[in-house]
């Protein structure tokens, strides 16, 4: 049987509802998105992206990121999830009235897929039951709640405005009203180490995420991060330290279910060009460089032998280009050991399971 495919529609509300100015922050360079979207552009959005994706076997969700949702007024609330609701299914309809809009519902809309649901990204100083009340009304299903760190000397120092109290009280919060919860996290932040962001792992877990996000700070053009950069006051992470505490972070999720819906920053065009980044750890293939490093260390715990002749590998389809490595990195270490190295798909192993044919 097929596996099911995620798909999460994005739509981006830079800064919208942000009460702080977090000192590595500028939203429209590190999503791209240098404007608010209006009624008609967001539902032409969700339109062209339902538009490419199969009907078969996915699940789908419309995403507002950026921003803190829950901070902007209820109003403009109000108009963006009306209309991300339309796409969802008509047997489970959301309870509120819909709010007049300038566009009527698309004709098309049931010869394309249907959204499942509607997640939305917010701070955590930003939760509370009325809030929560109204996101529940047009049928949003998962929020995400940028958390950052645990740490509350890591949150003072990076601008935050909240405390890691304001994290767990919105947590369960969420969670007892029926909401799936996501908690993001950033690593390498001002006062951060590898031991307070591995501590913010564990404690993502213990307040029940069921997803999250894992970001390497990055020193962007024009924040008062780069100010801190240029004083000699702040020194970010290399990326090879980003890519190995984010390996150990991995890790822990791994071990205890949470899934990883993104490593490293979208790869916006600012970004790409080095146009917006003064500084950091940013790479276009950041995730696939994390994953390669899990599995050379999986490969190197496993495959500690004498043996030295040719080696046949099998690995789960879904894992075969990182197990082979970013830029064949981890057959090129293999094949320093082994005689001939042979990566082969094979149906019956999920995750990072794998086993060596030696011959």
């Amino acid at each position: 049987m097929p596996s099911i495919k995620h798909y999460t529609i994005p739509i981006f509300v830079p800064q919208l509802g942000c009460p702080h100015q977090c000192v590595f922050c500028d939203q429209r360079k590190i999503s791209g998105a240098l404007r608010v979207p209006d009624a008609t552009e967001v539902e032409a959005i969700i339109q062209k992206h339902l538009a490419t994706i199969p009907h078969e076997n996915s699940h789908i969700e419309i995403g507002f990121f950026g921003g803190s949702f829950t901070g902007i007024d209820p109003a403009l609330q109000k108009q963006y999830l009306s209309i991300a609701s339309r796409f969802l299914p008509p047997s489970s309809p959301p309870t509120c009235r819909p709010v007049d809009l300038p566009t009527n519902r698309p004709a098309s809309r049931f010869s394309l897929p249907i959204a499942e649901g509607i997640r939305v990204s917010t701070r955590p100083d930003c939760i509370d039951e009325e809030r929560l009340h109204l996101l529940k009304e047009y049928g949003v299903t998962t929020i995400e709640l940028g958390a950052q760190s645990m740490d509350d000397e890591v949150l003072k120092r990076s601008g935050r405005g909240h405390t890691t109290t304001d994290t767990e009280r919105a947590s369960a919060l969420i969670l007892l009203m029926g909401f799936k919860l996501g908690l993001q996290m950033m690593i390498g932040l001002p006062s951060d180490t590898m031991e307070r962001s591995l501590f913010t792992a564990c404690r993502i877990v213990e307040l029940g995420a069921s997803s999250t996000r894992i970001y390497p700070t990055l020193v962007i053009k024009n924040t008062p991060l780069a100010q801190l950069y240029r004083e000699g006051k702040y020194d970010p992470l290399s990326l090879e330290e980003a890519v190995r505490w984010s390996a150990a972070i991995c890790r822990i999720f791994e071990e205890t279910g949470v899934t990883i819906l993104r490593m490293g920053l979208h790869p916006s065009e600012g970004l790409i060009t080095g146009r917006d980044l003064l500084a950091g750890p940013y790479h276009p293939s950041f995730r696939e460089l994390v994953e390669t490093v899990l599995w050379e260390e999986d490969f190197r715990e496993a495959m500690s032998g004498e043996y030295d002749g040719p080696i046949t590998i099998h690995v789960s389809p879904g894992q075969y280009n990182v197990a082979i490595g970013y830029r064949a990195a981890n057959k090129k270490m293999l094949s320093g050991k082994y005689d001939r190295v042979k990566f082969i798909k094979n149906d019956s192993l999920q995750g990072r399971e794998f086993y060596a044919d030696h011959h």
